[in-house]
């Protein structure tokens, strides 16, 4: 017959798992700064890369969004 767990043991996992939660949301938080982050720095990248084309095109700016535009 299989032992019925006791109110303190299953208090004790609750708070075990709580923790293990705790810890886990503040991963997913450093993660979640750390892809903003990424992405940020890809899109000044891109913004840069744009820029150096668009000087280097010698376009003006109603040219270029003439192209830009849909």
């Amino acid at each position: 017959m299989a032992r019925k767990k006791t109110i303190e043991a299953i208090e004790n996992e609750i708070s075990k798992v709580k923790s293990d939660m705790s810890k886990l949301q503040n991963r997913y938080n450093k993660l979640a700064e750390k892809l903003e982050d990424l992405q940020k720095q890809k899109r000044r990248i891109e913004a840069d890369t744009i820029m150096e084309a668009y000087l280097k095109s010698g376009k003006n700016f109603d040219e270029i969004m003439t192209f830009l535009s849909p």
